[in-house]
C-alpha cells in the first residue's frame, strides 16, 4: 500500500511515518512537508534510508505541486497531518493558519477526488469542540472553536464534511486529545517545561493552572490513526483519547517531581487569550474498533523526560536558532 503523509516532519506526523516504516512492511510512505520551523528532517532520520520511504518538500496549499506528486507516487491513502498548530502563534499570525489548515485541506481533498484515492484521513483536534465544564464531547457535539487555531482546524473539518457530502470523497476525520512524547517542538507545554527545567529556567504557567487537558502518548495516537485508516468507516468521525485528564498545575508538578525541581521554579504568567478551560473526549466509537492506550500517562511522561534528557543537541539547536526571538518574547527564554 502506498500512503501519502502530509506534514510528516512535524511531531505527530513524523511519529506516524516512523510507525509505518517500522511496523508495516507492506506500506510505502511518501512524506510531503513544507519544512516550516517545526518540520525537522532529524525527526525521521531513523527511517530515512529505508527503501519504503521517500520525501518531497512541498506545500499542501499548492495544487500544482500536490497533483504532480500524486501523479508520480499514485497513493492509495492520504493522511493529512500538515497544519499550523500552535495556539499562541495563531494569535500572532492567523492568516498562516487559514492558508494551511483550510485552503491546504481543500487542495488535498480536490486531489483525492481527481485521482480517485481510496481513503483520506484528516487529522484534527478536540479543540474544535470548544471547552466543556463537565462530561465529554462525542463525535456529534457541535463545533464551537474559541481560538484562532481551533477555528482554522474546524474550517478544515467542515471542508472534509462538504467534500464527503457533495462529491462522496472517501474521507474520515480523527479528533485527538493533546499528544506528547519525543521530538515535540519546544513551544508546547510539556517539552517547553522539560527543556526549561533542564536549563535551570522557570516554567511559565498560565493563570492559576486549573485548565484541564486529556493526554495521549504520541505512539498510541499513531496506532489509533492507523487503526482508523485500516478499519474505520468512510464518512465518519473518530475521537481519539485516553481518559488521562490532568490540570496544567498537576502536569507541572509531575514534571517538577520527575526532574527533582522545587515548586519555586513555577512562574505564574498572564493567562492566554481565548484559553479553553477543559477538553475531554468520549472515545467509545474508536474503542469499538479495538483501540485502547498501551502507555499510561505517567509512563509516557517518564519516557518523554528521558528522551529530552538524552537528546539535548536536538532541542538546544532549536532553542538557540531561528526560534530564539519568538521563544524569548513569549516564554522568557534567554
Amino acid at each position: 500500500m502506498k500512503v501519502f503523509v502530509s506534514g510528516g516532519l512535524g511531531f505527530m506526523g513524523s511519529d506516524f511515518v516512523r510507525f509505518l516504516i517500522e511496523t508495516q512492511p507492506k506500506v510505502e510512505v511518501l512524506n510531503y512537508d513544507k519544512m516550516t520551523y517545526a518540520g525537522n528532517p532529524a525527526n525521521v532520520a531513523a527511517v530515512a534510508k529505508s527503501p519504503a520511504y521517500q520525501f518531497v518538500k512541498g506545500d499542501i496549499a499548492n495544487s500544482a505541486d500536490v497533483e504532480r506528486v500524486f501523479k508520480r507516487f499514485k497513493p492509495e491513502s492520504v493522511v493529512n497531518f500538515a497544519a499550523e498548530s500552535h495556539v499562541d502563534r495563531s494569535i500572532l499570525d492567523p492568516g498562516a493558519f487559514i492558508k494551511t489548515d483550510v485552503e491546504g485541506t481543500q487542495v488535498l481533498l480536490e486531489a483525492v477526488r481527481k485521482f480517485g484515492i481510496s481513503r483520506y484521513i484528516q487529522i484534527s483536534t478536540d479543540e474544535v469542540y470548544g471547552s466543556i465544564k463537565s462530561g465529554k464531547f462525542t463525535e456529534e457535539s457541535p463545533l464551537k472553536p474559541n481560538s484562532l487555531y481551533s477555528a482554522s482546524k474546524a474550517g478544515g473539518d467542515l471542508m472534509v464534511r462538504a467534500y464527503v457530502n457533495t462529491y462522496n470523497v472517501p474521507a474520515i476525520i480523527t479528533r485527538s486529545c493533546n499528544n506528547f512524547g519525543s521530538h515535540q517542538y519546544p513551544e508546547k507545554v510539556i517539552p517547553l517545561f522539560i527543556t526549561n527545567l533542564l536549563e535551570d529556567k522557570p516554567v511559565p504557567l498560565y493563570g492559576d493552572g486549573s485548565n484541564r487537558r486529556e493526554w495521549i502518548y504520541v505512539r498510541d495516537h499513531s496506532l489509533a490513526v492507523w487503526l482508523v485508516a485500516s478499519k474505520g468507516t468512510l464518512g465518519e468521525i473518530y475521537n481519539i483519547g485516553t481518559g488521562f485528564e490532568r490540570s496544567n498545575l498537576e502536569l507541572t508538578k509531575l514534571m517538577l517531581k520527575l526532574l527533582k525541581e522545587p515548586s519555586s521554579m513555577i512562574e505564574r504568567v498572564k493567562d492566554r487569550l481565548g484559553h479553553d478551560w477543559r477538553y475531554a473526549l468520549d472515545t467509545r466509537k474508536i474503542r469499538s474498533l479495538g483501540f485502547k492506550p498501551s502507555v499510561s500517562f505517567e509512563e509516557g511522561l517518564e519516557r518523554t523526560v528521558q528522551w529530552y534528557q538524552e537528546n539535548r543537541e536536538w532541542w538546544q539547536k532549536i532553542k538557540s536558532g531561528s526560534y530564539r526571538r519568538y521563544y524569548r518574547r513569549n516564554y522568557g527564554g534567554k
